[in-house]
């Protein structure tokens, strides 16, 4: 949102009658734990009000509604040690996207605005506890059970659904999207007509119409030519960035995309594929001149990522390029667990996942990762690494390690994800298999077999036949076969 915006929303808000629900002024600073609580309570507010956003606003005396200005610096404040933003977007639960706003009103006057959009599938806590505003007082939820059932009950709208930008006329929409881009990746020739362009994009859910046209998120989020142009959606944006060694300390170069998914979705997987290091040569299977990382399962992963993030979850995709390893992270609790990644598939965002994979990001079914661990293994890279932490799901894809240099959870897991691959190829494990994934020559089968045996213990795969007395013919499956 503008500056001009801001000021403008100010205006609207100064006007109402007095405080409500979704509404609060506030002159100056109090405390963190006042700001959570006001949060969760205009959040779960808006809500039952059918409001899409509430306000926080400080610099505005509640009473009069007289600007005065504040001496609260919202961005910069802080919690001990720690970015007030953060301490409190970390102790909400769910975890809003709130967007913090600070600005001048005039020479003489500044503003902090906290925008927190309604609470959507339920009560919003902060500290454990849920909120509510009752007319200008904030009390707790659970002292109102039928305004609590209210939020649980309510029809929330899917993100992809929701609406971007309204308002429009059918110029407006072209003018924002690239609808170029969606004929060129569907391959279907572009219409003679702006209605049959309109008429399309209606039917995809890319836009809605009324008395006006309205862009989705959806159509938004995918063909803007400047997500800048979409308030909250440019926080989706997704970021790559690479360091200097192994670790975040030293930070060489950042890219952040500012178009849409579809739109900018080759151009930033060249961007990535340009900043990785060439491979020196590895074992029998690999030339000089390959990369150090297989293209084709990087693609996978970051149109994995795009997919499958929670997007109403607070955060955006990231790529982090290390010297050692690619970070692939997403925003959200994946919806199947991570050692189920290569067998099961459920996405959150349907109709998302429907397009990307029609015009030809990912895989047509399935999560792709099967694809991922075929070239991660014929690149004879360790086994790719899924870490559930703090509400995002982030996939590691590891430089070359000689076998001799993998620990023994590595070997163990890079033998579980060998399993899988096999057993959705229709095919079993085998010693033999095994001595193929890590190069390990005929006469030195006992290595592999030690590396099985590990796994075994860990009951992460098992025997086909557990009948079977022969060693020398056994293979094996994954756990859940």
């Amino acid at each position: 949102m503008t500056e001009e915006k801001l000021k403008e929303l100010i205006k609207d808000l100064v006007k109402l009658p007095s405080e409500n629900e979704w509404v609060e002024f506030k002159l100056n600073f109090h405390s963190p734990d006042e700001i959570g609580e006001r949060i969760s309570a205009i959040a779960n507010s808006a809500c039952i009000h059918n409001q899409p956003l509430g306000y926080l606003v400080f610099g505005i005396e509640d009473e009069t509604h007289v600007i005065k200005g504040t001496t609260f610096m919202a961005k910069s404040a802080k919690k001990g040690n720690e970015n007030l933003e953060h301490w409190l977007a970390t102790r909400l639960n769910p975890r809003i996207d709130f967007i913090v706003h600070e600005f001048d009103y005039d020479e003489k006057r500044h503003i902090s605005l906290f925008e927190i959009p309604a609470a959507q599938n339920q009560p919003v806590e902060f500290l454990h506890y849920s909120y509510i505003r009752v007319g200008s007082n904030t009390r707790k939820l659970n002292d109102f059970p039928q305004k609590q059932a209210k939020i649980w009950k309510k029809d929330v709208t899917p993100f992809e659904k929701q609406i971007a930008k309204d308002g429009l006329t059918a110029a407006d929409v072209t003018k924002y999207l690239s609808t170029e881009t969606y004929f060129d990746l569907m391959k279907l020739p572009y219409p003679n007509s702006q209605q049959g362009v309109i008429e399309k994009l209606l039917n995809e859910g890319l836009i809605l119409k009324n008395s006006t046209y309205s862009i989705t998120k959806l159509g938004a989020l995918l063909f803007a030519k400047n997500l800048r142009d979409f308030e909250y959606l440019e926080r989706k944006s997704v970021r790559v960035i690479v360091y200097k060694g192994k670790n975040k300390v030293e930070t060489e170069r950042e890219q952040i995309g500012g178009k849409g998914y579809a739109v900018g979705f080759i151009g930033m997987i060249d961007w990535i594929n340009s900043q990785l290091p060439a491979n020196e040569e590895i074992g029998k299977a690999m030339r000089q001149d390959t990369t150090m990382y297989p293209q084709i399962a990087i693609r996978e992963l970051v149109a994995n990522a795009l997919i499958h993030q929670d997007l109403n979850e607070k955060g955006f995709p990231m790529v982090e390029i290390f010297a050692d390893r690619i970070e692939i992270s997403n925003a959200g609790i994946p919806l199947v667990a991570p050692e189920r990644f290569i067998d099961a598939y459920q996405s959150r965002n349907d109709k998302l996942a429907d397009l990307m994979r029609r015009m030809g990001f990912c895989e047509e079914k399935g999560s792709g990762l099967d694809k991922v661990i075929f070239y991660n293994e014929l690149y004879q890279l360790p086994p790719i690494n899924v870490i559930v932490a703090e509400r995002r799901t982030r996939v590691t894809i590891y430089s070359y390690k000689k076998l001799n240099d993998l620990d023994k959870k590595e070997k163990i897991q890079a033998c579980y994800q060998h399993a899988c691959l096999k057993y959705v190829s229709n095919e079993k494990m085998t010693n033999q298999t095994l001595r193929d994934r890590f190069k390990i020559e005929g006469h030195n089968y006992s290595i592999a077999s030690r590396i099985i045996r590990d796994t075994l213990e860990e009951d992460i795969i098992k025997e086909d036949d557990p009948e079977s007395n022969s060693r020398k013919y056994a293979s094996y499956v994954p756990f859940w076969v």
